[in-house]
C-alpha cells in the first residue's frame, strides 16, 4: 500500500493541531513518526483512521483520492490503528475483544464463536504470546493486553498497521518478538507506521522517518542518514545532550521513611528493604518477575498475603489506600487509562483528585483553587494544554501522564512510588522527569521507581533491586550498575552460572 497524506490541517477550536502536514509511506516500509508530546502525531493518525475529519488536505491511497474517510472505510481499506491507550473490554474474552465490531456471523445473525476462537488463537500463537484466546481479558496484565491489541490487527490481513507506542508495557524479550513479527509481515508486503519516543527502537526497526513539531512537518528521510542525537534535536528543535544526571555516590544514610518486611503476594515473596530519606530505589525485572504486583502492593492496591509495611516508623493499614495517602505515601501508577485518569472529568479536576482524597477538609470545592493548583504544575512539568476545563482526554497521552504526576505532587508526600513514570513521554520530557525525581530526593523525599529501562535506572537510582521469579535476585549500588549485569540478574543467568560452577 502506498499512502500519501497531502497538506493536512486540523484544528480543535483555537488549537491548530496540524498545520499543512504532508506524509508518505511506501509499500512494505516501516516508517517512524517522531515528535514530542502534542506534536500532532496521534491527530494525524486519527485523520488517517477516519476518527477525525481533516479541515483541509487530501488522503491518497494507491494513487486514488479517498474522500470522507471514516473508521469503517479505513478498516475496509485494510488499515488498522493500534492505539497507545488500550481499548479492550475486561469483561469479554480475548477472542471476543479481537473480533469486536467485525464478528464472524451466520446468515441468521448468530456469531460463529468457534471460528473466531480458532482464528484468534492462530494470531496469538503467530506472535508467540502464550495467551489463551478463550480467557478473560480482565485476567491479563498490561503487557498481555498490549499483545492482544497487536494480535487484533493481524486478524484481517491488514496492509497498513499504525502502532502508537506499542512497547510501553513490553519487556525486552516481548519487544524482540514484536520486531521479528513486524519484519516477517514487512517481507509479505505489509507497511507500518511506528510511533515511539524510544530512539533505540526507532533506529532498530524503522527504515524511514518523519518528524513533526508543534503540528508542523519538519523533515522526512531515511533512518540510515541520521543518528539518534540528530533525530532528538529535530523533534525538540534545539541541541540536546543526554547528560548523566546522577554520578557515583554513596546511598543516603538518613532516617528510614518506608520499610517493607518479608512481603509476600501472589507473584512475589520475601521482599524486604529500607528506604531512607532522600534515597531513590529502582525496582526492575522482566515480565512475570513479580515487580508489577509488588508496585501495587506497596501502595495497598494489591493484596499482601503476609509481611508488613511501615511509613515513618508506623505500621500501614494494608487494606486502605487512603490511609497510605494520609501517612505520606503517594503512587503514580502504570496504565494511565485504567488506573491514572478519570476520562469523564476535566484536566483541573483530574489534577486535584489526590489532594481531595488526602488533604481537602472543606465542605465546598473552589474552582479558583483548582485552577491555581493546575497552573503551578503546568509550568513545573511543561504540560501542553489549552483550557484546564477541557476534558483530560483532549490531551495527548504524554501530557495526560504529566497531569497524573502533577496530581500526586499536590499531596506533598514523603514517599513516592512511581510505576513506569515516563510512559509515553518524549525524550526531552523524560529528562525533565528524571531531574524532578532527583530534585525531590535532594529535597528530602524518597522515591521508589519501577522501570525496565536501563537509562532510567542509571539516571535516578541510588540502588537497584533486580527481581527474578518473584524474588529479589540482586541489590546493586551505583558503582555496580551496568546494563549487562542487570540483564543477567533479570534473566537468572547468574543462577545458571552458579549451578554450572557447583556441578
Amino acid at each position: 500500500m502506498l499512502l500519501e497524506m497531502k497538506n493536512i490541517s486540523k484544528s480543535f477550536g483555537p488549537v491548530n493541531a496540524l498545520k499543512d502536514v504532508s506524509f508518505t509511506v511506501k509499500p512494505a516500509e516501516i516508517h517512524g513518526l517522531l515528535g514530542e508530546n502534542g506534536a500532532g502525531k496521534t491527530t494525524l493518525m486519527n485523520v488517517l483512521a477516519g476518527t477525525f475529519a481533516q479541515d483541509s488536505g487530501e488522503l491518497v491511497i494507491n494513487g486514488a483520492p479517498v474522500p470522507g474517510m471514516s473508521p469503517r472505510k479505513s478498516a475496509s481499506m485494510k488499515i488498522r490503528f493500534i492505539h497507545q491507550e488500550l481499548s479492550l473490554c475486561n469483561d469479554l474474552r480475548v477472542y471476543e475483544n479481537m473480533f469486536l465490531g467485525a464478528e464472524f456471523s451466520h446468515p441468521g445473525g448468530f456469531v460463529k464463536n468457534k471460528a473466531e476462537l480458532k482464528r484468534a488463537q492462530e494470531a496469538l500463537d503467530y506472535m508467540n504470546t502464550g495467551i489463551d484466546a478463550a480467557g478473560l481479558v480482565g485476567d491479563l496484565d498490561t503487557a498481555q493486553k498490549q499483545m492482544v491489541e497487536i494480535a487484533r490487527a493481524l486478524l484481517f490481513d491488514s496492509e497498513l498497521i499504525i502502532m502508537d507506542e506499542p512497547t510501553t508495557a513490553l519487556n525486552a524479550r516481548e519487544i524482540e518478538n514484536l520486531f521479528v513479527m513486524m519484519r516477517r509481515l514487512r517481507s509479505q508486503g505489509v507497511s507500518f507506521i511506528y510511533i515511539s519516543h524510544k530512539m533505540p527502537e526507532i533506529f532498530e526497526i524503522c527504515g524511514a522517518y518523519t518528524v513533526l513539531r508543534d503540528g508542523a512537518f519538519i523533515r522526512t528521510g531515511k533512518i540510515s542518514d541520521i543518528n539518534e542525537r540528530e533525530a532528538t534535536e529535530l523533534l525538540i528543535g534545539r541541541s540536546f545532550t543526554a547528560a548523566r544526571l546522577k554520578e557515583h555516590s554513596a546511598p543516603p544514610s538518613g532516617e528510614v521513611l518506608f520499610r517493607a518486611g518479608k512481603l509476600c503476594g501472589t507473584t512475589f515473596r520475601d521482599v524486604s528493604f529500607d528506604l531512607r530519606r532522600g534515597e531513590v530505589i529502582v525496582v526492575t525485572g522482566l515480565q512475570g518477575s513479580g515487580a508489577d504486583e509488588l508496585a501495587m502492593s506497596l501502595f495497598g492496591a494489591s493484596p499482601i498475603k503476609s509481611g508488613s509495611l511501615h511509613a515513618a516508623g508506623r505500621p500501614l493499614n494494608l487494606k486502605s489506600i487512603r490511609h497510605f495517602m494520609r501517612s505520606g505515601v503517594a503512587m503514580i501508577p502504570r496504565n494511565r487509562k485504567e488506573r491514572g485518569i478519570v476520562p469523564d472529568l476535566s484536566i483541573r479536576k483530574n489534577n486535584s483528585l489526590a489532594y481531595y482524597a488526602a488533604k481537602h477538609r472543606r465542605f465546598f470545592i473552589s474552582g479558583k483553587e483548582e485552577h491555581r493548583r493546575f497552573m503551578v504544575n503546568k509550568a513545573k512539568l511543561d504540560i501542553r494544554a489549552g483550557s484546564d476545563t477541557d476534558p483530560i482526554t483532549s490531551l495527548s497521552g504524554g501530557n495526560q501522564q504529566k497531569v497524573i504526576l502533577s496530581k500526586w505532587l499536590e499531596i506533598d508526600a514523603d514517599v513516592y512510588i512511581m510505576d513506569n513514570p515516563t510512559q509515553g513521554i518524549d525524550v526531552g520530557s523524560k529528562y525533565a522527569i528524571y531531574q524532578l525525581i532527583n530534585q525531590m530526593a535532594a529535597a528530602g523525599k524518597s522515591v521508589i521507581v519501577f522501570s525496565a529501562e536501563y537509562q532510567e535506572i542509571d539516571q535516578v537510582a541510588d540502588r537497584c533491586f533486580v527481581m527474578y521469579k518473584g524474588k529479589v535476585n540482586a541489590v546493586l549500588s551505583r558503582r555496580d550498575f551496568s546494563e549487562i549485569r542487570i540483564m543477567e540478574y533479570s534473566t537468572g543467568a547468574n543462577r545458571e552460572a552458579q549451578h554450572e560452577t557447583a556441578v
